[in-house]
């Protein structure tokens, strides 16, 4: 719990959720997307919403990296911790990221602080969060002109985001019968929300791209092999290739 004493949220919304008049909505300008992403999210990310994010950290890190590199502030609470290679690769200026990786009991008290200074908040929301705290820090950030971008692991729930990206169906290439590195991923990923962004879009992305970053898929390249993710081992609902662009690159 955190103090919303000064904080007053005055919206009228029709029954299914849709705001219909904010009496705090400002028109700040939407925070950038990287061009691989633009045809997911053509207007950005809207600043004061809540974007919740699945499947592939890679893919969480891709949607913070265009705002950084503008200047936007980000934070990351609850997650691992992104190393400085990994973190160029997606346009994430450190110098600009706060890092929480254990909030512990006052997890809502340091996010919804978060919310008020920085403009990405990226976490990982605690077991058995209540249903309260996701409405007050889904209306601070909607307060302070801020982006909270809650990232699910498998089993997580947040309800009611303004838009919900994830990633599905990934396949590495680069492995030639057991041997060699794996470069690149494909992914496919949708993006389905409330309103105005009802309309649901999908799109395979290379995420990571043999260069790093994130690409549209398109561009053939020869004598690589693609190969399944079926066993791949998990760690608290991850897959160990999902957590690998957050360590150094090797070689």
């Amino acid at each position: 719990m955190f103090d919303t004493g000064s904080m007053l949220d005055v919206a009228i919304r029709r029954a299914d959720g849709q705001t219909v008049v904010d009496l705090h909505r400002h028109d700040a300008p939407a925070l950038p997307v990287l061009p691989a992403l633009s045809g997911l999210l053509p207007n950005g990310v809207r600043r004061g919403s809540t974007v919740a994010v699945s499947g592939s950290l890679s893919l969480l890190f891709a949607l913070l990296g265009a705002g950084s590199a503008d200047g936007a502030w980000c934070a990351l609470v609850g997650l691992p911790t992104i190393s400085a290679e990994a973190a160029a690769e997606y346009g994430i200026e450190l110098s600009r990221l706060a890092l929480v990786p254990a909030p512990g009991p006052g997890w809502s008290t340091a996010v919804g602080a978060l919310l008020d200074a920085v403009d990405l908040v990226a976490v990982r929301p605690p077991p058995r969060l209540a249903p309260g705290d996701v409405r007050r820090l889904s209306a601070r950030a909607r307060t302070h002109d801020s982006v909270l971008m809650p990232y699910l692991f498998k089993g997580d729930q947040w309800a009611g985001p303004d838009l919900r990206l994830r990633a599905d169906e990934a396949e590495w290439s680069g492995a030639h019968d057991g041997h060699g590195r794996l470069i690149r991923r494909r992914l496919v990923v949708s993006v389905e929300g409330r309103g105005q962004a009802s309309r649901s879009r999908s799109q395979p992305l290379w995420l990571p791209a043999a260069a790093g970053g994130v690409e549209t898929v398109g561009v053939q390249t020869v004598g690589v092999q693609t190969v399944g993710v079926e066993g791949v081992d998990r760690v608290d609902g991850a897959t160990v290739s999902d957590l690998a662009p957050l360590t150094a690159r090797a070689g």
